[in-house]
């Protein structure tokens, strides 16, 4: 594969660059910088943002408002995107629901959900996770029975992040429940204000309650909100999850950490010298860097293929993607971490939700501790890394 880029890739990519330089408000860009988290109307307001340039949903097909980039300029894009420190499109939208439905929605849910997932008018959250059904997802218990034109769904879901903001929630619910486990599973459409729906806020190890369990008490969901047929459920759900797998390896994102630890790494002093010197810290950031490289050859290749195939297999590789990319964001993390030393002891919650302003230390240390917690998790969204070695071993090497 030739990575040289040819003189209308290298434009596109300063055309992207000087729209995130302009366009990317400053407050969003600084809390990214910092490490704190959003509120949801920082989100909201990227979103209609990028969804004004043309640029909300960039692989999706045009005719449901993608761009039609090719995977070398999709690319460019996610790499400028995440070093310009800019909020990544809302993934259950974008990258997750939204090509579902491009795919295998009807025409009347096309024409009502698609305009409003990219102008984020309507939030998404995911219900898939359930209490013992985590990576063994197949064997989720929550039931829907069909009465008439209605679903009746009751159960539990588990790990709703961002339910809290969402006004509608995908998700997958036993319909037959004699079938085999992969077989007998609906992909339904849910309104967040349906009556027997509640939530309970899940406060995780990093202080930050962003995340819920979900309850559903006889919660009636039209059939019309089904997508595709019914039990077919787990083939959109694996469609689904190639997509996030994929998508998780934040290639950028990474490379702005490595350079951010860098930079932090000569002012930071240890035993009388800048952490710089130091051999170990600085062996550790070069076998980032290495793997790192490798990363961004496999995502390419990956994209690249998802791209020119027929139909909607996606590329089990994806899972090597999700396997490095979960296991080089932890380790960049891991590395700024370091790099805080104890400036990042104290426990600043109200800092990281960007509540205040003020910080003991350093502010870019301020948030090194709880979002190496959070990372901790990265390894297990879209599937744990156990699952995809399973799958590396079977679907990519033969074995």
């Amino acid at each position: 594969m030739d990575l040289r880029y040819t003189p209308a890739e290298t434009a596109f990519r300063e055309e992207v660059r000087e729209f995130f330089r302009t366009s990317l408000p400053a407050d969003i860009r600084r809390k990214q910088e910092l490490g704190q988290r959003l509120a949801k109307q920082d989100i909201v307001t990227w979103q209609r943002i990028l969804n004004k340039k043309g640029w909300a949903a960039p692989m999706w097909p045009v005719e449901y408002g993608g761009t039609g980039w090719d995977a070398v300029r999709y690319f460019i894009f996610r790499e400028e995107l995440h070093l310009a420190y800019a909020p990544d499109p809302l993934g259950f939208n974008v990258n997750l629901v939204g090509p579902v439905i491009c795919a295998f929605g009807t025409r009347e849910q096309k024409e009502f959900f698609l305009p409003k997932l990219l102008n984020l008018d309507i939030w998404f959250c995911q219900g898939f996770s359930e209490p013992g059904s985590g990576s063994d997802l197949a064997s989720l218990k929550t039931r829907a029975v069909r009465e008439g034109d209605h679903y009746v769904v009751n159960g539990q879901k588990l790990w709703t992040s961002n339910g809290h903001n969402a006004d509608w929630m995908f998700a997958l619910v036993r319909t037959d429940p004699n079938a085999k486990k992969q077989r007998g599973i609906t992909y339904l459409l849910i309104d967040m204000r349906t009556p027997g729906l509640k939530l309970r806020p899940i406060v995780t190890l990093d202080g930050d309650p962003h995340t819920n369990e979900s309850f559903f008490d006889d919660v009636r969901v039209p059939v019309t909100n089904r997508i595709g047929e019914e039990n077919k459920g787990w083939d959109y759900a694996k469609f689904l999850l190639g997509n996030e797998r994929a998508g998780v390896a934040r290639v950028g994102t990474c490379k702005r950490r490595v350079l951010a630890a860098r930079a932090l790494a000569a002012t930071v002093m240890v035993d009388g010298k800048p952490l710089s010197e130091n051999a170990r810290f600085r062996e550790k950031l070069a076998l980032i860097e290495v793997e790192l490289q490798a990363l961004e050859i496999t995502n390419m290749m990956v994209v690249d293929k998802m791209k020119k195939q027929v139909g909607y297999q996606q590329d089990p590789r994806a899972s090597v993607l999700k396997i490095k990319g979960s296991e080089l964001q932890q380790a960049t993390l891991e590395i700024l971490l370091e790099a805080a030393g104890p400036s990042a002891i104290p426990r600043q919650l109200d800092f990281l939700l960007a509540q205040t302003d003020d910080v003991i230390g350093p502010d870019w240390a301020a948030t090194a501790a709880p979002n190496y917690f959070f990372s901790r998790a990265i390894s297990i969204f879209g599937g744990s890394n156990e699952i995809q070695h399973n799958i590396v071993s079977k679907a990519v090497l033969g074995l």
